[in-house]
């Protein structure tokens, strides 16, 4: 794991940076009004503290319901500016139900500058993963507080590179993925030569892990990832790894285990559960690293 990654993203370090623009890359932070947050950044000096003004919506009605949305900028193109938050005020009488629907809105109406990731709109894709209110969770299945006095504050991924705004940097988070197999390894072919079957006993142990959409919410929540992330796979991939290791028609269950036998893959992991409290999906990535510290503890 440790050639997935080559430097931190805390420190100036003399060893290869993993990206030759990576200077130019912002960092995403989230609000420290609750510095014990599931999710929020440690490091306040780095939280950005400019703000800019007002944009609003224009001509509301008498019996508008303003709120206002305090979101997250930074432009690669002008990598010496440090991030912004950038406030907004819509109507939420014209505005739907859910956090997407106001940054939808924003981006159509208000700025077409604004730049974030969506696309299922049903908490299936697990594109709009971005850190609201001091929680990592899916923008399509975040409902907008209806007490307009209350202020939203919406930010990327915590511990992330940015690449613009609300927009994270997933390429070592898919790495690690694409390192631990995640696909059916067997030989043995079926007698009949349809597809590999199992019992129903065997698929449902499998309930709770293949539901994941690897928004990556619960690996950007966990203190271990942001600190070991080269290394520590972080609980989204765990989880996935896990998923792999209770199929019963995989035939690779003795490398996969050894492939997270070692002090960093798997033992970083310090049972916190931020993962499990944040999961949009309601899934349980502690558990699942629990089920590969019993594996890998097994004779």
């Amino acid at each position: 794991m440790a050639a997935l990654r080559t430097t931190s993203r805390l420190f100036a370090s003399s060893r290869p940076l993993f990206r030759p623009a990576v200077f130019a890359r912002s960092y995403a932070t989230v609000e420290r009004d609750n510095p014990t947050t599931a999710t929020g950044y440690a490091n306040p000096k780095t939280i950005p503290e400019t703000q800019t003004s007002d944009v609003a919506e224009p001509k509301p009605s008498d019996d508008a319901r303003m709120k206002t949305f305090h979101v997250y900028r930074w432009n690669p193109d002008q990598p010496t500016e440090k991030p912004q938050m950038q406030s907004y005020q819509l109507d939420l009488n014209k505005t739907g139900p859910m956090m997407l629907d106001a940054l939808i809105r924003i981006k159509n109406e208000l700025d077409p500058t604004l730049t974030f990731r969506r696309s299922c709109r049903e908490g299936i894709c697990g594109s709009c993963a971005m850190n609201i209110d001091g929680v990592n969770t899916l923008a399509c299945l975040c409902r907008i507080p209806t007490e307009t006095t209350q202020q939203s504050r919406i930010y990327p991924l915590p511990h992330m590179y940015v690449v613009k705004d609300l927009v994270p940097d997933l390429t070592h988070f898919y790495k690690q993925y694409k390192s631990i197999k995640p696909y059916l390894q067997r030989d043995t072919p079926t007698e009949d030569g349809l597809e590999y079957r199992q019992s129903p006993n065997d698929r449902k142990k499998l309930d709770g892990l293949y539901e994941c959409i690897l928004c990556a919410c619960c690996s950007t929540s966990c203190p271990s990832y942001w600190w070991n992330s080269e290394e520590y796979l972080g609980p989204a991939i765990l989880l996935q790894s896990y998923r792999w290791l209770a199929d019963s028609r995989d035939e690779r269950k003795a490398e996969r285990k050894a492939a997270l036998d070692n002090s960093m893959s798997v033992y970083r992991c310090h049972t916190i559960l931020n993962c499990s409290r944040t999961c949009p999906k309601g899934l349980n990535p502690a558990l699942a690293i629990a089920q590969i510290k019993k594996e890998l503890a097994a004779p």
